[in-house]
């Protein structure tokens, strides 16, 4: 097959990209620039989006003997995972940027324009598997992926190469050694990759704005504090409240919700945030659809996984667990599993 490698400039890409070739494909490198100001992108090789990064690509490409180019994808990315990733906040949800980065620029907008430029597929260095066309876990459950990728449609996977998901982390960086690749050792990548310092509060604040309100306690109604926008907080959160009014027995509060039309941050004790009962908006269906439903369902990345039923109601799901799940933030993945194999995405809240 003609293939495109995406090449991000870490050890995961590049070990795909190798292993492509090496089954005898044709492979061609591209590495993706993705904002408009690069200055603005942190320093140090993280192994994703810093400056470093397309000159690691293009090592790797001249190494492997593909041809190498650079797309500009700076204009999306800034529409669909930034702006995105703002709005999401200032309404009271918490997004996964880089859920949102696979869906609309790795496997939208590349895989659109690598078909259009008359290949086959896109191989990336996700750690999943792609087994007769079912997306699956990981054989590394540390660096499992198949929760970000939970989002591409059927049609999207079918064109998608992932040659990482048997191996183990370890694995991959032995591989890239074996094979004299120069990202070999390179640190993993943890950090939101257009957020230089880390600071995700300061981030928002300055193309939102102060918008100062309360912060309430759940049980009283008390206000027991103040903060300068309630798009710094999320569900769960403990962190960073700077309450003034300490709760009546000395136990931490966290946040519980969060109401971005009145401003108010709501927060209480740890056991309020058990949930039991999970609703989820717009699903995507990676197999038929059976009905009625029990598997297990994962609500963050990395996250705890909860054996479930799945009910239909108007077109969203509302999961019933047969565990509590603790501080499920609206706008997070509810992803969908039987054993090893991803059924289902959708978006809490």
């Amino acid at each position: 097959m003609r293939l495109l490698a995406a090449l991000s400039g870490g050890v995961d890409s590049a070990v795909a990209a190798a292993l492509a070739l090496e089954a005898g494909h044709d492979v061609t490198g591209v590495h993706l620039a993705l904002s408009s100001s690069p200055a603005t992108l942190r320093t140090g090789a993280r192994g994703c989006c810093s400056k470093e990064d397309a000159r690691d690509a293009s090592r790797v490409a001249d190494l492997l003997g593909i041809p190498f180019y650079v797309w500009d994808l700076a204009d999306r990315f800034r529409a669909d995972v930034i702006d995105d990733f703002v709005g999401e906040y200032a309404a009271g949800r918490t997004p996964n940027p880089c859920l949102r980065c696979n869906e609309k620029i790795k496997f939208t907008a590349v895989l659109d324009r690598a078909l259009a430029l008359g290949f086959d597929a896109v191989v990336t260095g996700h750690h999943a598997r792609l087994h007769e066309g079912a997306l699956r876990r990981s054989a590394d459950a540390a660096k499992d992926q198949s929760y970000v990728l939970a989002v591409l449609t059927p049609q999207q996977l079918a064109r998608t190469v992932l040659p990482l998901g048997d191996l183990t982390k370890a694995g991959v960086r032995a591989a890239a050694a074996a094979r004299g690749l120069p990202v070999a050792g390179k640190p993993d990548s943890h950090d939101v990759c257009f957020i230089a310092d880390g600071d995700t509060a300061g981030f928002l604040r300055e193309r939102l704005g102060a918008q100062p309100g309360p912060v309430v306690d759940a049980a009283t109604g008390a206000v027991v504090g103040g903060h300068d926008g309630a798009y710094a907080y999320t569900v769960g959160q403990r962190r960073g409240l700077a309450l003034t009014v300490p709760s009546p027995d000395g136990r931490p509060r966290y946040v519980l919700s969060v109401e971005p039309g009145s401003r108010t941050v709501t927060v209480g004790p740890g056991e309020a945030l058990d949930v039991w009962t999970v609703r989820a908006r717009r699903p995507l269906w990676l197999v038929p659809r059976p009905h009625p439903l029990a598997c297990e369902v994962q609500l963050r990345a990395h996250g705890a996984v909860h054996a479930c039923e799945v009910h239909e109601e108007d077109g969203a799901w509302r999961l019933e667990l047969a565990t509590a799940a603790r501080g499920v933030a609206p706008g997070q993945a509810a992803v969908l599993y039987d054993g090893e194999r991803v059924l289902a995405s959708a978006t809490t809240g």
